[in-house]
């Protein structure tokens, strides 16, 4: 993203304000979503970076992206936001939180479910993604973050 300010992965769906410690909305940690607009590039792009790799993770287990041409055809032509650097798989879940209501033929846009989650909808696979991309963010923030606050805390 040389050259263009990072945008916030904020998607208006925050409970950091109600105690989480893990946004349930943009799955940021309470400290990142308090201080994003004092962090500079490189912080930004780091838990940008996070996010993206636990996403892949979750996505990469359910679907498959055969055909990422297709994708971001369908993802443009369907005014879907989506970040272009970014993993196509990153794309998919764009396109199933917004779209899980109403597509029919996955194939149509250049992925297709894996065969343990073919007969799931797509709104009950979006939840599941969702609710997976918190646990994962979840357990992040307690093996590599709650620890050093801890230790702040303790003053050690």
């Amino acid at each position: 993203m040389p050259n263009q300010t990072i945008k916030t992965p904020c998607i208006g769906l925050c409970s950091t304000v109600y105690g989480d410690l893990v946004c349930r909305g943009c799955k940021r940690f309470h400290h990142e979503v308090i201080h994003w607009n004092g962090y500079n590039d490189a912080e930004k792009q780091a838990v940008w970076l996070r996010l993206e790799q636990l996403l892949v993770q979750v996505m990469a287990g359910k679907v498959e992206v055969f055909d990422a041409h297709a994708l971001r055809a369908q993802m443009l032509a369907r005014q879907i936001r989506f970040a272009p650097h970014q993993s196509e798989y990153c794309w998919a879940y764009q396109l199933i939180a917004r779209g899980a209501r109403v597509i029919n033929q996955l194939q149509a846009y250049g992925m297709v479910l894996l065969p343990e989650f073919r007969d799931w909808s797509l709104p009950e696979l979006r939840d599941a993604i969702d609710r997976e991309f918190f646990l994962l963010s979840e357990a992040h923030y307690q093996r590599y973050i709650a620890p050093s606050f801890l230790k702040d805390a303790l003053g050690r």
